[in-house]
């Protein structure tokens, strides 16, 4: 009888290969989920709510949407019952991966200060996807972050598009660069030792100068003869897919003043922009609208200090009324727990002249519009990715609780939060 002895690489390499056949059973145990989720009421963002309205899922997608006793539920499904259902909340503009929730140095990726200008920087090379404060805005029913380095910097870095679940990146991930960061303002002041920016009109200076030097760059980059190009610059190249509006620049700017000159900005390099914060909106109403940009509106309940003085909790029905397109946002919060949850944002703009409806579209379909993601998210449509919020009463009443989220056809909350 031939007896085998194993060795120590032997057991190793059996033990990896068992493990990475167990994750891929795992995962298609994930895309074989069949679920019914019934709610009293069924908003799907595609129209009229649905009085004791069903979602079908199957696998990572909805299959159909409908009125209980009109669709069948299959045998075998999964069935989950809540008061009221949503499409999953979409957070328009946060840090969350990359502020952790310590507030340790060790666990702060958000912004860099090395340079004013870095817009080769990615957040999907430092986000977290593990980090706890992800898994707490989840449970309130966020399934899609746009994340990304926080302002504070004239040119900070790409955003990234991703989904709240499952706590792998590679695996999570809609969109590696959504946009390019930047910061308008006494946010993005340098402040001390000579160090530039140190004005605002300087900072408009080092923008125009980046994007001509980007332009000329892309131009010879684009020449004929091979041996007369340009070595290959990171910094440029993003700025380039500015130019060509590859990636939209995501202005952070509250002053009504800058809000001008960022206009300016765009108009002159023909970019496409969406503000982000905007405090002193309702002095530039029309402007904004003639840009036909997008807004993601500052957080409802951020402090109104310094550029942010002329904050309203009603900036958001104002641009609604103005019929100027937005989407709300948490933001970046430097204190603990460092983010703010986009449903009570939402809920703060309800109580404040948004109806109940433009609030949920504002965290949902038109936040997944405003995004270039409404393909996949932001209601409940037949083919979109499952992901749905599920509540106990009135998702805006402070009483209710988020009682179960499913991201991509997975059951990931059920506790009561």
């Amino acid at each position: 009888m031939k007896i085998f002895k194993l060795d120590r690489e032997s057991v190793r390499r059996g033990m990896w290969l068992a493990l990475v056949m167990m994750v891929a059973f795992s995962e298609t145990r994930e895309l074989r989920a069949q679920l019914a989720i019934r709610a009293g009421v069924l908003h799907t963002m595609a129209g009229e709510p649905i009085p004791d309205g069903v979602v079908l899922v199957r696998g990572r997608t909805i299959e159909a949407v409908g009125k209980a006793g009109s669709l069948v539920i299959p045998e075998g499904y999964r069935v989950i019952r809540a008061r009221v259902a949503t499409p999953g909340l979409i957070d328009a503009h946060s840090a969350v991966g990359l502020s952790g929730m310590l507030n340790q140095s060790h666990d702060q990726e958000q912004l860099e200060r090395s340079a004013p200008v870095q817009p080769e920087l990615r957040a999907f090379d430092g986000y977290n996807a593990r980090d706890p404060l992800i898994d707490w805005v989840r449970s309130l029913g966020v399934t899609t972050l746009h994340t990304g380095h926080a302002p504070g910097a004239l040119v900070s870095g790409q955003t990234m598009i991703v989904k709240t679940h499952p706590a792998n990146v590679d695996r999570a991930i809609v969109n590696p660069a959504a946009m390019i960061a930047s910061t308008l303002g006494p946010g993005a002041l340098a402040g001390e030792g000579g160090k530039s920016p140190g004005t605002v009109a300087k900072a408009v200076a080092m923008v125009r100068a980046e994007l001509i030097k980007a332009s000329e760059y892309a131009r010879k980059r684009a020449g004929a003869d091979p041996d007369k190009r340009p070595a290959r610059d990171l910094k440029l190249e993003a700025l380039t897919r500015v130019l060509d509006g590859t990636q939209p620049l995501l202005i952070s700017v509250d002053r009504h003043q800058d809000i001008l000159a960022a206009l300016r900005v765009a108009a002159e390099f023909k970019l496409k922009v969406v503000l982000d914060g905007v405090a002193d909106a309702v002095l530039v109403l029309e402007a904004i609208k003639a840009s036909g940009f997008p807004v993601i509106v500052h957080p409802t309940m951020a402090r109104a200090s310094a550029q942010r003085e002329n904050l309203s909790w009603e900036t958001a029905a104002r641009l609604k009324e103005a019929g100027i397109p937005f989407a709300l946002q948490s933001s970046f919060e430097g204190y603990v727990p460092k983010t703010r949850v986009v449903l009570f944002e939402a809920a703060a703009a309800a109580a404040n002249g948004l109806s109940f409806h433009d609030a949920l579209a504002s965290i949902t379909i038109d936040a997944a519009t405003l995004l270039g993601v409404a393909h996949r998210v932001g209601s409940l449509e037949v083919g979109k990715d499952a992901d749905i919020a599920l509540y106990d009463g009135d998702p805006f009443e402070y009483t209710s609780h988020c009682v179960g989220v499913v991201v991509s056809g997975v059951v990931t909350d059920q506790d009561p939060k």
